[in-house]
């Protein structure tokens, strides 16, 4: 009996153990199938990882290839010539690539082309770029594509590039008193900064007080005075001192005021912030190269005019344009040595519906492009030279004695006072006139004045853009009259108000109202655009002039009037800034739409 007991037990032992093995091999199994997923899981998540961090480098690749560009541009301000002009992106663009120690890798195109590395990257990142410059001298934009790529995968942006400059702000002023050609004060004395130790007296600074109101961005590379004014944009200044205002809170008599207000500031208390003087260039000269036909570097030559010259803008986009000096309307050469006289800048002579006669000529806005009045040469071999003396001195249209009276177009006007034809309105300046309706994007420029002479308007706020720009003085043109008894008064000629659309920009002088201090108030003198100038301009003077009312065109942030000038130095900023599809593969094919 005990023998059996053992021997059942010794049976049911050996069952137990051969279950045991079962369930060890199945947990077993199941362990292995846990790891073999958690294994695959994980290679699954470096994998996307992996392709995630390539998805983000190569996007900050492209970055990286727009910021390059920008530096090529700052080192060369006009590295905007340079691109690859067999690139897709890069069609219609006059580029031409860089060659021997200024060679680019980064215009390389194709599976065969080149790369440029991200600094830093090891090579692991690398980018190329296309330029667009189609519209650079008609809006002073530039656009580019950079693709950047790491691994496999690749990623493209396009960004619009815009030189930074004085249509960035609705009031840029170098320094802040009246132009010594006006005041008379010492030039070799008052011209500098006052933080660069103008005198505090004697040189006609001008505040900014009497409840001004400046609703835009503005700089000056002055030191500001501030009384009672606001400043509802970014108000900046090149004057920095280690502690204290970045202004002078006193009135132009140097006596202490308040109530200035700088809405925008960047910082906790009420102050201006600090920037880097902005350099005007010493004239406009180099806007007169857009007129000639034998640089590869103007494909749309401009047109010309010499000597006074009135423009009025018609509101079906045309202007008519009265300019008896005028021979050449395009040149070759600097100094010209010959010239043309294209259809689009109007017929030269006397005759009906011609530049010289009394009416002017009719003809369409040059479109996206520039106007410029000269100087009447006096250079002979010159295509628009007229000599100073003799029978052929002057047009035509004119008497001997045209030029000691007025400048043969209609200036002085009748009855108007002035107190020397010669220095207001001279026979040869290169003197413009300009007044209308704008229907077009376009830009003015002179050798000497320009004379607004009565509103400027846009038919389409949103399309049209008028750029002026003045070598000397740009006025705000009001002519009075005289009347003398026991003293002599003076009348306005001209209704009240004033409306400018326009970015305006005088190089050497100053933006001011003629005869600001004579013929009674005159309203209000509105502003929609960019004021530039040389000097503070005087717009009232006792209970005479305008009260301003400026407002800043906020699209000049991203467009300019074609072929406006810049400032000597410059950077680009970006205006846009997009990802757009992938334009290349990792091996450098393109990718077809």
């Amino acid at each position: 009996m005990m023998l059996t007991l053992r021997r059942a037990r010794l049976a049911a032992a050996n069952g137990e153990e051969g279950i045991a093995i079962i369930l060890v091999i199945g947990v077993g199994a199941v362990l292995m199938l846990l790891v073999t997923m958690a294994l695959a899981f994980s290679l699954s998540g470096v994998v996307k990882a992996r392709s995630d961090q390539d998805w983000n480098g190569a996007m900050s690749a492209a970055y990286a290839g727009i910021e390059n560009y920008k530096s090529k541009l700052a080192n060369d301000n006009t590295y905007q010539q340079y691109g690859n002009p067999a690139a897709p992106f890069s069609s219609g663009s006059a580029v031409t690539l860089p060659t021997g120690t200024d060679t680019n890798l980064a215009f390389g195109i194709g599976t065969s082309g080149t790369w440029a590395t991200v600094e830093g990257s090891g090579g692991a990142a690398t980018y190329r770029y296309e330029v667009d410059s189609s519209k650079y001298s008609s809006s002073g934009t530039l656009r580019v594509r950079s693709t950047g790529r790491v691994g496999s995968t690749t990623r493209s942006v396009v960004a619009d590039l815009r030189q930074q400059g004085f249509i960035d702000f609705l009031y840029y002023t170098d320094y802040e008193i009246q132009d010594p050609a006006l005041s008379g004060d010492s030039v070799t004395t008052c011209t500098k900064y006052a933080w660069a130790g103008r005198p505090s007296s004697g040189c006609g600074e001008i505040a900014f007080g009497n409840g001004d109101v400046i609703n835009g961005p503005m700089h000056s590379n002055d030191t500001i005075r501030a009384c009672n004014a606001t400043f509802n944009g970014i108000a900046t200044t090149s004057y920095n001192p280690p502690s204290g205002n970045r202004y002078t809170a006193t009135d132009s008599n140097n006596n202490p005021c308040s109530g200035q207000v700088f809405t925008a500031t960047s910082t906790p208390t009420n102050n201006p912030t600090y920037a880097p003087v902005i350099t005007m260039p010493p004239t406009n000269g180099a806007m007169k190269q857009d007129s000639r036909t034998d640089l590869a570097s103007v494909p749309n030559p401009g047109c010309l005019y010499t000597g006074p010259t009135n423009i009025v803008f018609n509101a079906d986009g045309t202007m008519t344009v009265r300019s008896p000096w005028t021979e050449a309307t395009q040149v070759v050469g600097s100094p010209a040595t010959s010239g043309t006289t294209p259809s689009m800048c109007g017929s030269v002579g006397t005759g009906s519906n011609q530049l010289g006669s009394t009416g002017g000529q009719t003809l369409p806005v040059p479109a996206k492009n520039l106007i410029f009045v000269q100087n009447v040469p006096g250079t002979s071999t010159d295509p628009n030279y007229w000599p100073t003396s003799g029978k052929y001195s002057h047009p035509t249209s004119y008497s001997r004695k045209t030029c000691r009276t007025s400048n043969g177009i209609g200036y002085p006007t009748t009855n108007e006072v002035v107190d020397s034809v010669a220095t207001s309105y001279g026979c040869r300046n290169g003197d413009v006139f300009v007044k209308g309706a704008v229907n077009a994007q376009v830009t003015v420029a002179s050798d000497n004045y320009v004379y607004i002479t009565g509103d400027i308007t846009y038919v389409d706020a949103q399309a049209d853009i008028l750029g002026i720009v003045g070598n000397a003085s740009v006025w705000v043109w009001n002519p009075v009259s005289e009347s003398c008894n026991w003293w002599c008064s003076y009348s306005s000629l001209l209704p009240n108000n004033r409306t400018i659309n326009a970015a305006i920009l005088s190089v050497g002088h100053s933006f001011v109202v003629q005869n600001y201090g004579r013929g009674g108030p005159q309203g209000t003198l509105t502003v929609n655009g960019a004021i530039a100038q040389e000097f503070r301009g005087i717009v009232s003077g006792g209970n005479n002039g305008y009260v301003k009312n400026y407002n800043y065109d906020a699209r000049l942030r991203y467009i300019a009037p074609p072929k406006f000038l810049s400032p000597v130095s410059t950077s680009y900023g970006i205006s846009v800034l997009v990802e757009v599809k992938t334009a290349m593969n990792a091996d450098g094919s393109p990718i077809t739409p």
